[in-house]
């Protein structure tokens, strides 16, 4: 799982009021090279809610992004170079995504998370 798709999951189990975002859980991370698209960055870096970025990134043991981001930062190459390994490129392989506020565990497994939920949480 990429930490793109982390940045727009969400915990939706009954009654829970801020399922975001979910701690990660890591067991294994892989790194996958993906071509780089700076247009694609550029044009996704406004979907993307930052400090849950940070801080899933080096729970992945990758600490080379900024505390803070601003869109005048899109105009360094360096900058845009760790966004996409961060974003792209680092891999969850296996470990599991964690409910903020309930703790519930959703395991993820060779890179797919499982987010359903019993029937007692719908």
């Amino acid at each position: 799982m990429r930490l793109l798709t982390h940045n727009m999951l969400s915990s939706n189990i009954k009654g829970v009021v801020n399922g975001f975002p979910l701690r990660i859980e890591v067991e294994k991370v892989v790194e996958k090279q993906v071509d780089f698209n700076p247009d694609f960055l550029k044009n996704m870096f406004s979907k993307i809610e930052w400090k849950p970025l940070v801080d899933a990134s080096r729970a992945m043991g990758y600490a080379e992004l900024p505390e803070e981001a601003e869109s005048s930062m899109l105009d360094s190459h360096d900058f845009l170079q760790r966004f996409h390994h961060a974003l792209l490129e680092l891999h969850l392989e296996e470990g599991a995504l964690i409910c903020p506020e309930t703790a519930r565990r959703f395991p993820v497994n060779k890179g797919i998370p499982n987010l359903l939920l019993h029937e007692d949480e719908v």
